[in-house]
């Protein structure tokens, strides 16, 4: 119903501007993720351990500077709001949802718990992917389980082999639906 409402500016220019941007944030982060896993092949310096001298305001935490740290809060901030559309979207935690002036306190506090869990864990997300390897001076690194390599790599693995097969599967599917529609095999 919104998209039958939407101007014909933002049916042709907006949505597929904003799908374009998704899909941009999506493939920078698979090919950061593939550089880090490329990263943690050759150098052990690349395992997320925690910060020993913090040293900010006099090194960048980038490689590309400023414009690497901008891209790293941004593709952070991506991540942060898909894992919020991804947990309210899977089928055990739809029920989850609150709905508008008539949410019980049971499933606020249950809300509250879950973005806490999701916004503590996204430091270490982050870190072990290798996107960013600044920890907030939490000390992050201090995780026994982020020293072993295995584990590294392979959740590095996983999220890189993941992200790209959905990410192939939703970009089929829809010109494949398209096409579809378009030459009239729909009927």
């Amino acid at each position: 119903e919104l998209r039958h409402r939407a101007s014909p500016w933002q049916r042709n220019l907006g949505y597929p501007l904003a799908m374009l941007g998704l899909l941009a944030l999506t493939g920078i982060s698979v090919l950061i993720v593939c550089f880090h896993v490329l990263e943690l092949l050759l150098d052990d310096a690349a395992m997320p351990r925690g910060i020993q001298d913090a040293s900010l305001g006099q090194v960048s935490f980038s490689i590309f500077g400023s414009f690497g740290a901008a891209l790293q809060v941004v593709l952070i901030f991506y991540l942060m709001l898909s894992s919020v559309v991804g947990f309210y979207s899977s089928p055990l935690f739809t029920r989850l949802l609150p709905e508008r002036q008539d949410t019980p306190l049971t499933k606020i506090i249950g809300n509250c718990v879950s973005l806490l869990v999701l916004s503590s864990a996204l430091p270490v997300f982050s870190r072990t992917l290798g996107i960013t390897r600044f920890d907030l001076l939490g000390d992050f690194g201090r995780y026994n389980w982020l020293g072993n390599f295995y584990i590294v790599f392979l959740y590095n693995m996983g999220f890189a082999g993941l992200t790209t097969l959905c990410l192939v599967k939703r970009v089929s599917w829809a010109v494949q639906a398209e096409l579809i529609r378009a030459f009239g095999e729909d009927r």
